[in-house]
């Protein structure tokens, strides 16, 4: 499928009528009026005459929608919808690389697109398209219920380089990490009841330095959030998975933590049940495999003194202890606690 732009005409307005009724465009829509109508489509066709419709160049059909406002000299703020039926096949991508070209070539000097958190499709669709990620714009968009919630910006400039914007923590090559045994997957929204109750444990909760909000809704925006951590370079976070039935056994991540240094970080959580049988060292290892893989020289883990069950699992894994920090480590009741350090080293070429 290759898509080009065109005009809208009055025809498409059933096409855009029935892609605006999908969920997706909805959650990330929430002002289209629902449900849409063939009118409100030919609505918009008035109310953006300049403002192309994204089209298969072969078949003609009607695959999403791209446009522009203008927010000040020399810039404009961009937006995109992609139908169902022509997902997951680079239409945006491609759509914004064209539409981008022609803004420029208007005379435009700075272009940029807001992408909601939990919205990794768009965040891909950014950085395919060449935009580079400038921050978090706090309370930045209205959302359906009346309350205002982040955006991640991202922006292209006239003299940025063609191509696509570099990624420090790349996707998951197929989508999942496994040896046959485990399989590790990306944290999505879906994970967010069972990384509740994880997290909920009291030897789960008492060892995490960042401690563990006791709300599962907020446990549920952070899992969904977490993609956007991930596309930013900031982490890879995780499930662990029983690779023949798919059980959630725990989570895993690896934390971008000195990027100049090309050093990264690991942590990880086990469910009780799943405690015992080496999936915490076999998560550890494909972890660490996969920071091998993608540029890291050296991997890095820690654990309080008397963790002696994970001091183990790095050790399964192949680290080795490095160190004792003293009082590096949050504790309980705003006290300070010592910190084993562990470390990995990228294996030298043969």
């Amino acid at each position: 499928m290759t898509a080009t732009l065109r005009p809208w005409r009055d025809d498409d307005a059933d096409a855009v009528a029935e892609a605006c009724a999908d969920p997706v465009i909805a959650r990330y829509l929430p002002f289209l009026p629902q449900p849409y109508t063939r009118d409100d489509a030919l609505a918009f066709f008035r109310n953006k005459p300049g403002d192309p419709a994204i089209v298969d160049a072969e078949t003609d059909r009607v695959l999403g929608a791209i446009g522009s406002t203008p927010r000040g000299d020399g810039i404009a703020e961009v937006g995109y919808w992609v139908a169902p039926w022509a997902r997951r096949q680079g239409v945006a991508s491609a759509a914004l690389e064209q539409f981008s070209g022609r803004l420029f070539e208007q005379g435009l000097r700075r272009v940029y697109l807001v992408t909601a958190l939990t919205n990794g499709a768009s965040q891909r669709v950014a950085v395919a398209g060449g935009y580079t990620r400038e921050g978090i714009a706090r309370g930045s968009a209205r959302t359906a219920d009346g309350t205002w919630a982040d955006m991640v910006v991202w922006a292209r400039t006239a003299g940025d380089p063609p191509g696509r914007s570099a990624r420090a923590l790349p996707d998951l090559a197929g989508g999942e990490l496994t040896d046959g045994v485990i399989t590790l997957r990306a944290l999505t929204e879906d994970d967010g009841p069972s990384t509740y109750e994880l997290r909920s444990h009291p030897d789960v909760s008492g060892r995490s330095v960042v401690g563990t909000p006791i709300d599962p809704a907020v446990v549920t925006r952070q899992c969904a959030e977490s993609v956007s951590k991930w596309i930013a370079g900031l982490r890879a976070e995780m499930t662990i998975r029983d690779a023949a039935d798919g059980t959630y056994l725990g989570e895993i991540a690896l934390y971008h933590s000195e990027p100049l240094l090309r050093e990264a970080m690991i942590g990880y959580s086990l469910a009780p049940g799943a405690r015992g049988k080496g999936h915490a060292a076999r998560a550890a290892r494909l972890v660490t495999d996969w920071g091998f893989e993608i540029g890291m020289a050296r991997m890095i883990a820690g654990t309080a003194t008397d963790n002696i069950a994970s001091q183990r699992v790095l050790e399964a894994a192949g680290y080795h202890r490095e160190g004792l920090q003293r009082s590096r480590l949050p504790g309980p009741d705003g006290t300070r606690i010592d910190n084993l350090q562990f470390a990995k080293l990228r294996p030298a070429a043969t």
